[in-house]
């Protein structure tokens, strides 16, 4: 029996109208088969997700560390759960304020700490607080998965049957149509360009057309909802789906994280 997956597209402050969504699936052979999508609209419920004893391996769409220059610099826990800790601890006031006081110390073109991910995943620092707000989805995530006693590989020993990876759907987009834009939140942008690139991504999926020799199996109601979510939150959790199934494949103890991965930084699956 193959291992039920997960693929999550997380918002820090989740609603009716922008929830947190669940591909849900699994591995057949090379092909990974989209079972169906959940979609929670409150933190509560998805912490309540988390905690039911049931195998998988998921691919969160939230980063799981700092950058060591940053939480070095601040003086905090260099150790990932104390440094966890702490960063729970603060408001959200707190990190904005704390972060932006960091980065106006720093020059014109290098105000961001990164992480030693950020580059070949092409991934945003997980210290932005703004477009898009991943330090505050850090904040949200990271606590309810360790309330959850769920498994962090290279970070934190938890439950094995529970195995949770950060992912990033625009590393595995960006394989597949390069930087074609094919989501936006704003109805006003939800062009026709932007609906082709969702269709070219699916197809591209399919087809197996990635250096992770995977196709997606969808039926053609699951392809239309797909394409006709121009917020592109499914086909994120999709894309995040395809990587867990990827890790999943190279299996424990690393899930096919590097062997040199930095134990307070974490690191991108696939990567």
């Amino acid at each position: 029996m193959t291992t039920p997956l997960v693929g999550c597209d997380f918002s820090s402050a989740p609603s009716a109208r922008k929830p947190i969504v669940l591909a849900l699936g699994r591995c057949d052979g090379a092909r990974v088969v989209l079972e169906r999508v959940e979609k929670l609209a409150t933190l509560e419920a998805f912490g309540a997700w988390l905690g039911e004893l049931r195998p998988w391996v998921g691919g969160f769409d939230v980063p799981f560390g700092l950058p060591r220059e940053l939480v070095e610099h601040l003086g905090w826990p260099t150790d990932w759960l104390g440094c966890m800790r702490h960063y729970a601890a603060l408001s959200r006031a707190e990190i904005r304020d704390t972060f932006a006081a960091f980065c106006a110390a720093r020059p014109t073109g290098g105000k961001f700490a990164h992480r030693a991910c950020d580059r070949p995943a092409g991934s945003s620092p997980s210290m932005k607080w703004v477009n898009p707000p991943v330090a505050y989805m850090l904040h949200a995530a990271v606590p309810l998965l360790l309330k959850a006693g769920v498994h962090l590989p290279a970070l934190h020993e938890g439950d094995p049957h529970r195995v949770a990876l950060e992912a990033y759907p625009g590393l595995l987009a960006r394989e597949l149509i390069g930087h074609r834009s094919y989501k936006s939140d704003d109805r006003a942008k939800h062009t026709p360009e932007r609906l082709i690139a969702r269709k070219d991504l699916l197809t591209a999926l399919e087809q197996g057309r990635t250096r992770l020799a995977l196709r997606l199996k969808l039926t053609h109601a699951q392809r239309d909802a797909l394409a006709d979510d121009a917020s592109g939150d499914t086909l994120d959790a999709v894309l995040c789906l395809v990587q867990a199934a990827w890790a999943a494949g190279q299996g424990a103890p690393r899930y096919g994280l590097p062997a040199d991965v930095d134990p307070l930084e974490g690191w991108i699956v696939t990567a």
